[in-house]
């Protein structure tokens, strides 16, 4: 069975995943510009990167991937509607966040609604679910959801930044609704959840019942 380790890293608490099957070698889900946890983390458990999947193109979930990157030559993916966000400050709105020098993430693979991302033993399944940024996806793996931005516990992520819109996040809200079966859900901030609480008890999908 995979392990999930959650790691709070940055002035505004992102979440950051490493997801180890157990052979030593891990994947990490977004990763905020302070990397220190995280590389200790990884050293205190003699773990290699082997890929590092992004939620969405906003600065506090990627601005230490460029030095992960770097450090374990691990492929990057995102989805091609949030890839600009990976280069530009603006873009990734690092000139709003940003307590360090922006880090760009050059080399990237674009990932699309319905791909499944294959490493080791583990599938990540993409579902594209835009509202917070027009890239932002959901990863499914086993029982495990990670939904980044889009779905919180007892809340969703917001909609007034540029690429965001409330008809995009109602519509992404309603697909992990209609989900079959349930989910433990691990958001891009505050705690994990599981998709069932969130059908019984989240405002934001009270319409759907």
């Amino acid at each position: 069975t995979m392990k999930v380790t959650t790691l709070m890293l940055g002035p505004i608490a992102t979440n950051c995943y490493v997801v180890e099957p157990g052979d030593g070698s891990c994947i990490v889900l977004d990763i905020s510009e302070e990397i220190g946890k995280l590389t200790a983390y990884l050293e205190a458990n003699a773990l290699t990167v082997s890929a590092i999947l992004l939620t969405h193109g906003h600065y506090d979930h990627i601005g230490g991937v460029a030095r992960i990157q770097k450090a374990y030559q691990a492929p990057v993916y995102v989805h091609a509607a949030d890839a600009a966000m990976l280069t530009s400050e603006k873009e990734s709105m690092a000139t709003w966040l940003a307590n360090q020098p922006f880090d760009p993430v050059t080399k990237f693979q674009t990932i699309q609604d319905g791909e499944t991302i294959s490493i080791g033993s583990l599938s990540f399944h993409v579902l594209h679910t835009p509202g917070h940024t027009s890239g932002s996806v959901c990863y499914q793996c086993e029982d495990v959801l990670f939904s980044g931005d889009t779905l919180f516990r007892l809340s969703r992520g917001r909609t007034d930044f540029p690429g965001g819109s409330d008809a995009d996040m109602l519509q992404s809200l309603k697909r992990l609704y209609d989900l079959p079966g349930d989910y433990t859900v691990y958001p891009g901030h505050n705690e994990a959840t599981t998709l069932q609480y969130e059908r019984n008890h989240n405002p934001n999908m009270r319409g759907f019942r």
